[in-house]
C-alpha cells in the first residue's frame, strides 16, 4: 500500500471533521472515508494544510490519521510537517506504525536558497527514516519557498524514499514539463507528480505529464473522472467536465474562506455533519453561502451530482 514513484490517480485531501463544539467528529470521519472510496479515489491524504493539522494536538493528529487508515480501502498519506524534526519524527513513526502509505512534508517559510532547501529536506528525510516514503509539498504561494525544478531534481536524486511531488506552484505547467524532461534525459529518477492548488489547472497538468491530483476540491468524483478521461485520451470530455466545475473551483480557492466553502459543500453533500472549523477560521457570510448555492445550482445543469438535497450546514 506504500506510495511509490509510479503512483497515479487521485489522492483526495480530506478535511478534519469537527463537531459544532470543536471536538473531532469520529462518525463524520467514517462517513467521509466511505464517501471518498465510493467516489473512486485512488488514495487519501490527511493532516494537510486544509486538514487543519496545526490546530490538532499530537494525540488528536495520531487518532485522526489512525482512524482514516483503519477504515480506508486505499492508501493514506499523512502530513507530518512540523516546526521541528523531533515532532516530525514522532508523528511519522506513529502513523507509519498505523499503516500509512507515506508522509507529506512541507518546507518552513524561512528557507530562501536552493542549498538551504536541499539541506533541510535531507534532515527531514533523516527524521522520517529511509524506509518511509515521503512527498515534497511544493506550494510557494502558501509557504513562500520557491523550489526550482533543479532543486526538486536534487532532492529526488539524493533520497530514494522521496517518491512524490505534490505540485502546487502557480504558474506551474512549465515546471512539470521541465521535470519530465529531466526524467527523459536520465538526469533525474522518475517522481510521481500529483497536483494540488485546488485542482485549478488539472485539465492541462495531466497533459503536461502529471500523474493525477492530490487536492481537496469538494467534488472529488469530478477529479477522478477528469483524470481517468485524460488517461484514456478523451481530451474534450475531460475539459468539458472540468470547465463546468471551474466557477466553483475558483470560488473554493479564495484565500481565507476556501476551507469554509469546501466544508460547507461537503456538509451539503451529507459527507460531514457540520462545516465547523477550529479557530482561527474563515467564515462564510450569508451572502457567500447564497453565492455557493447559486454556483451549485448552475453546476447541476451539467453535473447532476451538484443537485444537492441535504439540509444546509
Amino acid at each position: 500500500m506504500a506510495v511509490t514513484r509510479h503512483t497515479r490517480g487521485v489522492y483526495a485531501i480530506a478535511p478534519t471533521p469537527f463537531c459544532p463544539d470543536g471536538t473531532v467528529d469520529p462518525a463524520s470521519i467514517d462517513r467521509m472515508v466511505d464517501f471518498y472510496a465510493a467516489a473512486g479515489v485512488d488514495g487519501l491524504t490527511v493532516l494537510g494544510q486544509l486538514g487543519e493539522a496545526p490546530k490538532l494536538d499530537q494525540d488528536e493528529a495520531v487518532a485522526v490519521a489512525s482512524r482514516v487508515i483503519a477504515r480506508a480501502p486505499v492508501p493514506v498519506v499523512v502530513g507530518v510537517s512540523a516546526p521541528g524534526f523531533a515532532a516530525m519524527r514522532a508523528l511519522s513513526t506513529a502513523v507509519m506504525g498505523a499503516g500509512a502509505a507515506g508522509v507529506m512534508i512541507a518546507p518552513p517559510s524561512s528557507l530562501r536558497t536552493d542549498d538551504a532547501i536541499v539541506s533541510w529536506y535531507a534532515w527531514a528525510a533523516e527524521a522520517v527514516g529511509p524506509s518511509t516514503p515521503f512527498v515534497i509539498q511544493d506550494y510557494p504561494l502558501s509557504f513562500s519557498v520557491v523550489m526550482t525544478p533543479g532543486v526538486i531534481r536534487r532532492i529526488a536524486s539524493e533520497h530514494e524514499n522521496c517518491v512524490m511531488l505534490k505540485h502546487e506552484d502557480w504558474p506551474g505547467l512549465e515546471k512539470i514539463t521541465a521535470l519530465r524532461g529531466f526524467e527523459a534525459d536520465g538526469s533525474m529518477p522518475r517522481l510521481s507528480v500529483l497536483c494540488g492548488n485546488g485542482g485549478l489547472f488539472l485539465d492541462f497538468e495531466t497533459e503536461r505529464g502529471a500523474d493525477g491530483a492530490m487536492t481537496g476540491y469538494c467534488f472529488p468524483d469530478m477529479l477522478v473522472d477528469v483524470v481517468r478521461s485524460a488517461a484514456a485520451g478523451e481530451r474534450d470530455a475531460a475539459h468539458d467536465l472540468f470547465d463546468a466545475h471551474l466557477p466553483l473551483l475558483r470560488y473554493e480557492q479564495q484565500p481565507g474562506v476556501g476551507l469554509a466553502v469546501r466544508k460547507y459543500v461537503l456538509a451539503r453533500r451529507g459527507v460531514i455533519a457540520s462545516d465547523t472549523q477550529r479557530s482561527p477560521a474563515g467564515r462564510l457570510t450569508v451572502t457567500a453561502r447564497d453565492e455557493v448555492e447559486y454556483l451549485l445550482a448552475r453546476l447541476s445543469r451539467y453535473d447532476p451530482r451538484a443537485a444537492l438535497r441535504v439540509s444546509g450546514a
